[in-house]
């Protein structure tokens, strides 16, 4: 019985441009081997949406993007296999599906929406809860 900690942080918020993405939930526990999913809650008119992963002591690493109109999806190169997104534009949600989670997935998900690796490695939050 092995847990997973899983955090999503939202990336972008602009109050004053009427564009913003935030969690469904900020920290996510599970079983290994169990199919999980990750979803953001998004307003205002956009482009894209966006899922990065950062472990600890690194860079958010890009994953996956789908495209808002065209629900086109563009996955990072070498493509994560376990991973796909859905979009749900009546509701607002964009989900991140892994399936099979491992303890190699335990790590900080971002939820974005627009492109966001800067190579900043500071996390931006910490539970203190979750090692």
């Amino acid at each position: 019985m092995l847990l997973l900690c899983l955090f999503i942080l939202f990336n972008y918020f602009g109050e004053t441009t009427g564009y913003s993405i935030k969690p469904d939930k900020n920290t996510t526990e599970l079983m290994e081997d169990t199919n999980m999913t990750l979803s953001c809650i998004y307003e205002g008119s956009i482009d894209s949406l966006h899922w990065y992963q950062q472990k600890p002591g690194s860079r958010p690493e890009f994953l996956i993007m789908i495209d808002e109109a065209s629900k086109y999806v563009t996955k990072a190169n070498p493509p994560f296999p376990r991973l796909s997104i859905k979009l749900d534009k009546i509701q607002k949600r964009v989900h991140l599906e892994i399936s099979s989670a491992a303890v190699t997935d335990s790590a900080m998900y971002y939820c974005a929406l627009r492109p966001t690796v800067t190579g900043n490695t500071r996390t931006l939050y910490k539970n203190p809860y979750c090692m």
